[in-house]
């Protein structure tokens, strides 16, 4: 990877991608320290100081923004309400057939869909920012608050600061995506997780002082969470290219003079066809009841013992949450795969190109073995994603160390957008390396 980059560097229109890159991430760490007015900062940092040890809402947006949301900056939504749009907009091109067909229009139709996704995220940054800023009235933190003058137009400010830092966001990752390297929002997002690094090797270096004082079992458990982390990563980074081949054998034709096809090749289908998204469909679930607690004020506020019960198991440690974490990820991929991956379009596709699967007739026999091998890809790529899922919560109940363990969302963030972007480095170094016929 760092061979990668240096070579890279020497080259000079991709050292002035690499530099604009760099500018923009400046940026967006820049606007990840400034608060937005009309807030008792003090105040809002004893109220978050429980937060990391939490499994609700509030930790999960914090994550991906780099702590930016705990500390109400303007940058606070981060790329969240972007991510929640491109989704919806997923969700509903396969339901309205008007999206469905400007997503085969080609260039036109992607950049009326693109269209469509920006003004869902400022609508989804208005919706979000309102809900963030209700919170933190209700727990103090505003200077102003009420039906006055000063009440509103303290609650105007700060919901259009946080709505504009969405919109400032979404911009900044399109001119990466135009100037820089890499995908714009997964940069900004890999750099938001990077930024919480510090705190969790801190964490880590406080636990092997701990050991070192005398609990030997400190020193146990950062030396199997150094391990387990770097295990981790071999495994996302062997799974990411992992892939099952479908082999094709195209037939022969004649236009005119020349004879085209005849060939053989192969039709991938990646394990991981549904990337991170079941994680952060059932994490996002399954953080509503504690959130919905975090709002009433903790568990104390709650009388029945019902409500008492059923809050505590869907505690972060308990479990309840881990089984049903590691069903609703398995259930999410299948439906997620189910949306992207039409085995019908699919084999109509070979059809169209003269192409067969050995063995398989065309038609419907090849729908049904595209759509067994899809099911069974599936099921491999939803118990990686559980697997990477359930044992940071495993170790974390095992050793008591929740504040140290990264999520599994995090790490397979990380080394996806790393490995993305490094292949991209390497395929426009590869284009401006290669010699043409004319040479």
């Amino acid at each position: 990877m760092f061979k990668t980059i240096a070579n890279a560097w020497k080259i000079p229109d991709l050292r002035k991608k690499m530099l604009f890159t760099i500018f923009i991430v400046i940026i967006f760490r820049i606007g990840s320290v400034i608060p937005v007015p009309f807030l008792d900062v003090n105040a809002l940092k004893t109220l978050t100081e429980g937060w990391k040890d939490s499994q609700n809402m509030i930790s999960y947006f914090d994550m991906f923004s780099g702590g930016a949301f705990s500390n109400a900056t303007l940058f606070a939504m981060s790329v969240t309400p972007y991510i929640n749009s491109s989704i919806i907009m997923q969700l509903l091109a396969v339901a309205i057939p008007p999206l469905e067909r400007l997503t085969k229009e080609g260039t036109e139709g992607r950049k009326k869909i693109a269209t469509i996704t920006r003004y869902v995220t400022v609508l989804l940054g208005i919706v979000q920012g309102t809900a963030y800023y209700i919170w933190l009235m209700r727990s103090n933190i505003v200077d102003y608050t009420g039906w006055n003058f000063e009440g509103i137009f303290a609650a105007l400010v700060i919901i259009l600061a946080f709505t504009a830092g969405t919109a400032l966001m979404m911009w900044l990752g399109e001119q990466i995506n135009q100037n820089g390297v890499g995908n714009g929002i997964s940069i900004l997002l890999f750099i938001g997780i990077i930024a919480r690094l510090p705190v969790t090797f801190g964490e880590l270096w406080s636990n092997f002082n701990l050991g070192l004082a005398g609990d030997v079992s400190k020193i146990i458990y950062t030396v199997v969470f150094i391990i387990l982390f770097l295990v981790v990563i071999w495994v996302i980074v062997f799974m990411n290219d992992a892939e099952r081949r479908i082999p094709v054998q195209y037939a022969k034709r004649v236009v005119g003079r020349k004879m085209y096809g005849g060939q053989s090749s192969h039709l991938p289908i990646k394990v991981g066809l549904s990337g991170v998204m079941p994680i952060i469909f059932a994490s996002s679930i399954l953080s509503i009841p504690s959130t919905i607690l975090l709002f009433i004020g903790g568990i104390e506020k709650v009388t029945s013992d019902f409500w008492k019960g059923f809050f505590n198991a869907f505690d972060m440690g308990g479990w309840i949450y881990t089984l049903l974490y590691f069903i609703m990820i398995i259930g999410f991929a299948y439906f997620y795969v189910a949306i992207q991956y039409n085995p019908v379009e699919m084999s109509n596709n070979l059809r169209q190109s003269n192409g067969t699967v050995p063995g398989i007739r065309p038609g419907k026999p090849t729908t049904d073995f595209i759509a067994k091998i899809l099911s069974k890809i599936t099921l491999i790529g939803a118990l990686f994603l559980a697997f990477i899922a359930i044992v940071p919560l495993i170790y974390a109940d095992v050793t008591g160390m929740r504040g140290l363990m990264m999520g599994g969302t995090s790490v397979i963030i990380l080394v996806g957008v790393a490995l993305e972007t490094m292949k991209q480095l390497e395929s426009q170094m590869m284009m401006r390396h290669y010699k043409g016929f004319l040479d």
